[in-house]
């Protein structure tokens, strides 16, 4: 069962799953990975129990899906069974959605995305100002995704860039 957008709760403390593309999504891509994950999402279950969850596609680049686990619990099998589906979506479009050794982050109102290497060597130089907001795809509730997803420079983990 999905979690419609009129029923996303504010307050509600969702479980976040981020997958970070290393690209934005071209309009043709996000609509069928929209309707492959409203598909999917409508049948998620648990130990057969209907998972009450959404999704979002969030700077056209961040695909979020958000989990009720005050409803029913997330298990591993179901887990499983979302990181196939978005597996065949990274294969698919060549996403890099897997890569954890990257970095996002907003420079002249535009989200940007480096190999964490470069980023950091960037940073180092001086040829990335510390003016740009870093994105954070550890957050794993909603609430830290609203208040914690994007953030400054100097209050994001990038700030530890020596």
């Amino acid at each position: 069962m999905k979690i419609e957008e009129s029923n996303i709760v504010e307050t509600n403390d969702y479980r976040v799953i981020i997958y970070p593309a290393s690209r934005p999504l071209e309009t043709k891509e996000a609509k069928v990975i929209t309707e492959k994950l409203f598909d999917f999402l409508a049948v998620w279950a648990a130990h057969g129990k209907s998972l009450s969850s959404s999704f979002k596609i969030e700077k056209n680049q961040f695909i979020i899906i958000c989990v009720d686990e005050e409803k029913e619990a997330a298990s591993g099998c179901s887990i499983d069974a979302l990181g196939k589906v978005m597996k065949e979506i990274d294969e698919k479009y060549q996403l890099g959605l897997f890569d954890r050794m990257k970095a996002s982050f907003i420079e002249n109102g535009e989200v940007k995305t480096l190999k964490l290497i470069d980023f950091k060597n960037k940073i180092r130089s001086g040829e990335l100002s510390k003016e740009i907001e870093v994105f954070d795809f550890s957050k794993n509730t909603y609430l830290d995704f609203l208040s914690h997803f994007l953030l400054p420079f100097e209050k994001s983990w990038a700030a530890s860039i020596k």
